[in-house]
């Protein structure tokens, strides 16, 4: 797409090309996922979704077990490892080339995720914040990291929604922080905004108007924008009666140099990027 920098990362050995956006489907392992129908508990609906993802033109799948909704339930290190074996299981076998990203803030789930079941990618909500270890077992792993901006926990992050300036705080963030990675010698970063995440829905489409501004550290950039309560609280609705609202956020965010699209519905986002590569090809 015109306007995007060619980025690549290093995932196992292959290197992908981010200047076509790419589309992350979504697979939930959790019961408590903030969109009901994301949540695959039976090794059958997790086989479904694969395929479904896959078949709709999904080129990652991000594979969570902890429910990072505000006000989630904590869940043990133990359970969490053990929804992450039986998800990536069924998810090789139906697709054993896609590219899997794992949706974890403990260091000790992402090096048994890399190191056991052969994740290509970290994805950390917290930034590395609530695991002193996570930026060293990333770095030493090998994998790109997915670096997130966020304050607070899932527990309370809707009550550390405070900024002088919202925008500065950002970019101070992920300036401290991706070096601190650079140091430890991480080669791979991805950006997170971290929509939703200890952010009012004033704060979220502030951070939405000024996205473009992430392209100063030239990496790449990944938004997730689904079905969240900046679609459904602003528009009155539910997250099940969101998809025009995030098909409209999308196309935004992809104007706004998104690289990576983090999704529920893989089909709608293809046919969003689809039109607005046709777009900006004239």
């Amino acid at each position: 797409m015109e306007g995007l920098n060619p980025y690549t990362i290093n995932v196992s050995g292959r290197l992908i090309d981010l200047a076509e956006p790419h589309i992350m489907g979504i697979l939930n392992i959790t019961p408590d996922s903030f969109y009901s129908d994301s949540r695959k508990l039976t090794e059958e609906s997790i086989r479904l979704q694969v395929r479904k993802i896959v078949d709709e033109g999904g080129q990652m799948i991000d594979l969570g077990a902890y429910s990072s909704r505000p006000g989630a339930d904590d869940v043990s290190v133990s359970e969490e490892m053990e929804r992450l074996r039986k998800g990536m299981k069924v998810l090789r076998e139906e697709a054993p080339g896609i590219p899997v990203s794992i949706d974890t803030f403990r260091a000790d789930v992402a090096k048994m995720c890399v190191e056991e079941l052969g994740a290509d990618i970290i994805n950390d909500i917290s930034g590395g914040e609530l695991d002193c270890n996570m930026f060293l077992t990333v770095a030493r792993l090998g994998v790109p990291y997915v670096l997130m901006h966020m304050k607070g926990t899932p527990q309370n992050m809707q009550q550390e929604a405070h900024y002088e300036n919202l925008m500065k705080e950002i970019m101070l963030y992920f300036a401290e922080k991706v070096q601190r990675l650079r140091d430890l010698g991480q080669k791979d970063i991805i950006l997170d905004p971290g929509y939703g995440f200890a952010k009012t829905i004033d704060h979220n489409y502030e951070l939405l108007q000024h996205q473009e501004m992430l392209k100063i550290f030239e990496l790449p950039i990944l938004v997730g924008l689904s079905r969240k309560s900046m679609v459904y609280n602003l528009l009155e609705s539910t997250p099940q009666q969101a998809l025009n609202g995030t098909s409209a956020l999308h196309t935004l965010a992809l104007l706004k140099g998104a690289n990576i699209l983090r999704v529920h519905d893989v089909k709608a986002c293809a046919e969003v990027i689809k039109i607005v590569q046709k777009t900006l090809h004239f």
